[in-house]
This record gives structure tokens, C-alpha cells and sequence, in this order.
């Protein structure tokens, strides 16, 4: 199927899930998962008129990322003023703070004090107010990232963020685990959703309107459990190819701390 084609199927289903419970198709931002796929798939969608999208690493992007400029600017390939962004969903390593907040418009996988800080130290030298969510680890698969939502380490972060004004809070990010059943997954999400209420109610300074939950095979359980953005990849783009780590990035600072991420 084409990639129109495999949009349209989407949106049924996106539709199809909001009206099950009663939410309006508005509530439900669609992020298109591109990691993998090349710059020319990204402009592709954008002329579908996709404007968010997702990447999973820093140097991947930054070679996308020069074909990608006129849309990032005005959106000119849809005939659209509204630029296309693209968010960071990966794990991210400190020490590439720096070139992440250069080439993403916001970052959806915090995960610690240290991360933060360094977010907001490049944001500054760059002069920007650079968007966030945290990322929630609710699954005990050692492959996921995230912060375990009791930890000090949680309670630390949450503290901190009013502090750094280069940093913008704007909510919550999970990832559910594979291959469970469906009641299992939506726990999950639920769960996410508690944490968003709880958190929000403590800490009214930080903003937590989004949360990001929901890939290509358990979206709609996530719209059912309250999900206002959902990230898709291979339901939109097809089988994915193979990651190739490109040569190293030279704008990327060395990490000279032993230990850190």
C-alpha cells in the first residue's frame, strides 16, 4: 500500500477508536515515527500534510536534517505556513544535550536531573525555550528507558524543572510493553494518565497537557485510556530497514565523565 493509502487507513481507525469513547478527533495529535526511513519518505508525508514527526537518534537526524529545512521553516511543500516539527523520542545521552536541542524542536525522552540540566544550559546558548516530556518507565523490560515514577530520582527532577527557564514541561511520555494482553497494556497507560493527575495536582507550576502513549500496534487502547498524542511508524511507513550508526557527529561533544549517559 502507498503511503496515502496506509494514512487514510490510519485515520479510520484513529476515528474509529475516539468514537468509542466519546473524544473528538482534535484531542488526538498524530506524530509520524520516521526513524529509519530517509529525508525523501519525511518530505513524502509532509506533503500529506503530517507535521509532527519523531526521531530516535541525534546523528541519524542530523543527516536528514539539511533536506528537511525549507518545510521546518513555512511548511512550502504542502503550500502550508504551519512548519513541520520534529521531536526527539529516544534515549538521549547527555553529552549530546548540545546538538539534540540545535536540531530538535522538543525532546519527549527526559530522564533525569543531570539530562535536564544540560538541556537547559545548550537551550540558553542557543537562546531558546526548549519543550519537554518526561519519560515514564512503567514496563520491567530492561530494553525501556525512563524514569520509575517513584524514584528519588522522579522526585528530584519534578522539583528541579521550575528552575531551569530554558526548559518548558509539557507533559508525559511512555512506551508499553510487547506482546502482553490488551487489559495489561491498557493498564499501563492508565497508569501513565494517574501519574499526569497526581503529578499535575503537586506540582502546579509545570504544565502536563500532552501525553504520549500509543505506537502502530496499541494506539487505540491508548485514545481509549486518555492519550492525546499517539506515535506511529511502521503502520504509516512500512517495514522498517536496518539502522546504520553513521560516522560521529563532530559537533558532538566528547563524554569525558566516566558513567555518564
Amino acid at each position: 500500500m502507498s503511503l496515502n493509502e496506509n494514512l487514510e487507513k490510519l485515520e479510520e481507525a484513529i476515528q474509529a477508536a475516539c468514537r468509542d469513547v466519546g473524544r473528538h478527533r482534535s484531542e488526538i495529535e498524530l506524530m509520524a515515527v520516521s526513524k529509519t526511513y530517509p529525508a525523501e519518505t519525511m518530505l513524502e508525508a509532509e506533503k500529506l500534510g503530517l507535521r509532527l514527526f519523531g526521531e530516535n537518534r541525534v546523528q541519524e537526524f542530523a543527516a536528514k536534517a539539511p533536506a528537511l529545512a525549507p518545510c521546518r521553516e513555512s511548511g512550502l511543500l504542502a503550500g502550508s505556513d504551519e512548519p513541520i516539527q520534529v521531536h526527539l523520542i529516544g534515549h538521549l545521552q547527555s553529552n549530546k544535550a548540545l546538538r539534540a536541542a540545535e536540531l530538535f524542536d522538543a525532546i519527549d525522552s527526559l530522564d533525569s536531573v543531570r539530562l535536564a540540566e544540560r538541556l537547559n544550559d545548550a537551550a540558553g546558548k542557543l537562546h531558546k525555550r526548549l519543550p519537554v516530556l518526561i519519560e515514564v518507565k512503567l514496563s520491567t523490560e530492561e530494553t525501556k528507558d525512563g524514569l520509575d515514577p517513584k524514584s528519588a530520582e522522579a522526585a528530584q527532577l519534578l522539583e528541579r524543572l521550575p528552575d531551569l527557564p530554558h526548559l518548558h514541561l509539557r507533559g508525559l511520555m511512555t512506551i508499553a510493553p510487547f506482546g502482553v494482553p490488551e487489559a495489561e497494556t491498557r493498564a499501563c497507560f492508565r497508569t501513565l494518565r494517574e501519574w499526569r493527575d497526581k503529578w499535575a495536582a503537586a506540582h502546579q507550576k509545570l504544565h502536563f497537557e500532552t501525553l504520549s502513549m500509543g505506537m502502530s500496534g496499541d494506539f487505540a487502547p491508548a485514545i481509549h485510556e486518555g492519550a492525546t498524542r499517539i506515535r506511529v511508524g511502521t503502520a504509516l511507513f512500512g517495514k522498517r530497514t536496518p539502522y546504520t550508526e553513521p560516522e560521529t557527529d563532530p559537533e558532538i561533544e566528547p563524554d569525558t565523565e566516566s558513567g555518564q549517559r
